[in-house]
């Protein structure tokens, strides 16, 4: 066989394990979800009866009763959106200051990478019900009036639930360190000491080679944080789901679904426009 076909074969066996369990586990039940988000589920003593809806599931939460989306989604979704950069600058500083070579190097590495370990879904439920997290300075010199004076209502209340929950936010960040840390080591140091010998300085070598030899890990964690925020513990959807009827928990979940898939495709968009060469160097 030849090389090609060898990296075929072996890339076809790791991921065949996924491939396996979405088939056996997953692929019937979200086909299924689909399938019911047209249709009524009632449970009766005889078994189940279903009722074709059509389309009158999508219709109701889309424009006759936009509550789900409109008045819990949506301050969500704005979350998001600072909660996003937040997380994926914050990630990439530490993980460049864990690339440095210093004392305790490896104990500050595992430090950073243990919320993930510890903080399920449930655990950071109950540190927030708790109030922990908080940084206590946004209290005491009343930030979230300040914040209410500069921007809108509508963009003032996300802003000050994630300044509430600041610390918790960071902890979901040591998955995007990681793959920061693994990204800043595949750049030569040759090319670092090239810059120097040239006169170039520690800022400068940061944006003209650093940034841009870690744009496709920025992609890859902008593209983790996402799917990982979206199920984050105070996800308005996640929790409401559980609550309805299953046919329109299935649209619900599907609307949702299409949402997420928006904000990749605008991610991917995002990049692809600054990935791609100038004409100049075409």
């Amino acid at each position: 066989m030849s090389a090609a076909v060898q990296r075929k074969l072996w890339g076809s066996l790791f991921i065949s394990n996924w491939v396996i369990g979405f088939l056996v586990f997953m692929a019937f039940p979200i086909a299924y979800s689909f399938y019911m988000s047209f249709h009524n589920l009632e449970i009766l003593a005889t078994g189940l009866k279903v009722e074709y809806r059509g389309l009158s599931h999508y219709r109701t939460i889309l424009f006759e009763n936009g509550r789900y989306l409109y008045e819990e989604l949506f301050p969500f979704l704005r979350e998001a959106l600072i909660m996003i950069p937040v997380i994926v600058i914050f990630a990439l500083l530490i993980a460049i200051m864990l690339n440095q070579r210093f004392a305790g190097r490896t104990a500050f590495r595992v430090i950073f990478f243990l919320p993930v370990i510890f903080t399920t879904g449930q655990i950071i439920q109950e540190f927030m019900n708790q109030g922990e997290g908080n940084i206590s300075f946004l209290d005491r010199y009343n930030v979230s009036y300040f914040v209410q004076e500069i921007f809108p209502e509508t963009w003032a209340a996300p802003i000050i639930s994630v300044l509430g929950s600041f610390v918790l936010v960071l902890w979901y960040s040591g998955v995007q360190i990681l793959i920061f840390l693994a990204g800043r080591q595949t750049i030569s140091n040759s090319i670092y000491e090239a810059a120097r010998i040239d006169g170039a300085s520690p800022w400068e070598t940061f944006w003209k080679i650093t940034l841009p030899e870690m744009t496709p890990f920025i992609l890859l964690n902008m593209i983790y944080t996402v799917v990982d925020l979206f199920t984050f513990p105070t996800n308005p959807i996640i929790t409401r789901v559980s609550q309805l009827d299953y046919g329109v928990a299935s649209a619900l979940a599907w609307i949702y679904f299409g949402i997420i898939l928006v904000f990749l495709g605008i991610i991917f968009f995002i990049f692809s426009r600054i990935s791609r060469p100038s004409k100049a160097y075409r």
